[in-house]
């Protein structure tokens, strides 16, 4: 009950057909989270002017946010020998070959990302209906295939984003803590949708981001005014 009327508070305290500024919304989330017991994520959705189902529309990438999303990623990488043990050394959670294709096939997914060794991926190929469904898949375009495993792992758990458009063409992220201070969550902001912007594919026509909204876990969703986040935002929308 003190939950919902937490809940019902918030909502009421906001204009849900005004475009807030970055900054202006931010600090209404952060006001509401102070009441919650634990350390809301911060959450942004993008509407794009792209249909994903063709191949030339499609937007996905992976960026490193100025100040981290605060969020502990867990990574698990398809790795032998001497790249088994770069990927250990490294920080990776898991490490496996066999073994971790058989614990993912049962159900068992432990990890937030998940890399491997090019070497691996014919292997990988038998989960790929597991990971595909939940955009976990390894994929060259994105780095989580690489030679370079110990730069890969070092990324990603220093809270490199991955992101990817789905089929409605929206694109979710968790760009940081609502216990971060307000400046680090605008720059994130800008810096993530300046990341979305130099992803625009050669498909898409028109106005390429639509939307932005952003919310807290428990908080409201507030539309964001696009001309607030970054110049070059406000002149391509």
């Amino acid at each position: 009950m003190a939950t919902s009327k937490l809940m019902k508070k918030a909502y009421e305290a906001v204009d849900r057909t005004k475009m807030y500024d970055v900054t202006e919304a931010i600090k209404i989330l952060q006001a509401n989270a102070k009441n919650r017991k634990f350390d809301e994520s911060i959450e942004l959705s993008l509407n794009l002017g792209v249909d994903p189902r063709h191949s030339d529309q499609i937007v996905r990438g992976v960026t490193s946010l100025p100040h981290g999303t605060g969020k502990t990623i867990r990574v698990a990488v398809f790795a032998r020998d001497e790249k088994a043990k770069e990927a250990k050394a490294a920080g990776a959670d898991i490490v496996g070959a066999e073994d971790l294709v058989d614990q993912i096939n049962a159900g068992e997914i432990n990890f937030d990302r998940a890399i491997a060794s090019p070497d691996m991926m014919a292997l990988v190929g038998r989960v790929a209906k597991v990971l595909g469904p939940k955009g976990m898949m390894p994929n060259p375009k994105v780095g989580t295939v690489t030679p370079n495993i110990k730069e890969a792992v070092e990324s990603a758990k220093a809270g490199a984003l991955e992101f990817r458009a789905e089929k409605a063409g929206i694109v979710h992220a968790g760009i940081g803590k609502a216990s971060f201070k307000e400046a680090q969550l605008v720059e994130n902001v800008k810096a993530f949708v300046d990341a979305i912007q130099k992803s625009r594919p050669t498909g898409a026509k028109g106005t390429f981001l639509k939307k932005v909204s952003i919310t807290s876990t428990m908080g409201p969703g507030l539309k964001l005014d696009i001309s607030t986040l970054t110049e070059k935002t406000a002149k391509a929308a």
